[in-house]
């Protein structure tokens, strides 16, 4: 068993019979009352997500997770495919499965598909990926002495806050858990 308070993002817990996966971990301190963990969970078969609440000292039950190593391949609508490095074969999840990860898949990008019992919970990316920057607002002479940033969309899609200097075409490494810039690639 496993104290509710020891929760994190990422983690699987079995509740009444189903496997959840953790997406939002919240930790409210109330006056004059024992701490409350805020849970947003992700039903790991249907996809559904709820709220539950626990008390700080409520027991839960970990699910153990098997980590695969994988390749991503390729996207198809709503579909990712994945290519397991041990035996070859495809495995495909849905956009429900793969959540925020999707914002840094890349083609080729090595990462561990998280199973439990046989059902796909998620993926686990890497610490950081290195993503070339497809626009940005211009950078000017100067801009590396001050700390300002500036909006840039990245070959995913998605958009982050990077440094003034950085141009379109730079290629940058991400940190795939804070969604933050750590630094100019190569």
């Amino acid at each position: 068993m496993l104290d509710a308070g020891e929760l994190r993002k990422g983690a699987a817990i079995e509740l009444d019979g189903t496997i959840y996966q953790v997406l939002e971990y919240q930790h409210v301190k109330m006056q004059q009352r024992q701490p409350v963990v805020k849970l947003k969970l992700r039903d790991v078969s249907s996809g559904n997500v709820t709220e539950r609440n626990f008390q700080s000292g409520d027991k839960v039950t970990p699910a153990f997770l098997e980590h695969r190593p994988v390749q991503y391949l390729y996207r198809d609508g709503d579909l990712y495919y994945f290519m397991d490095n041990e035996s070859y074969e495809q495995t495909v999840l849905t956009s429900a499965q793969i959540g925020e990860a999707a914002d840094y898949l890349k083609d080729g990008l090595d990462l561990e598909i998280l199973t439990c019992k046989g059902n796909t919970v998620s993926v686990e990316l890497p610490n950081s990926v290195e993503l070339a920057v497809a626009e940005t607002e211009p950078g000017f002479k100067g801009d590396r002495a001050t700390a300002g940033t500036k909006a840039a969309r990245l070959e995913t899609g998605v958009t982050i806050q990077v440094p003034l200097f950085i141009i379109a075409g730079d290629t940058i490494k991400v940190n795939t858990r804070t969604g933050t810039y750590q630094e100019k690639a190569g």
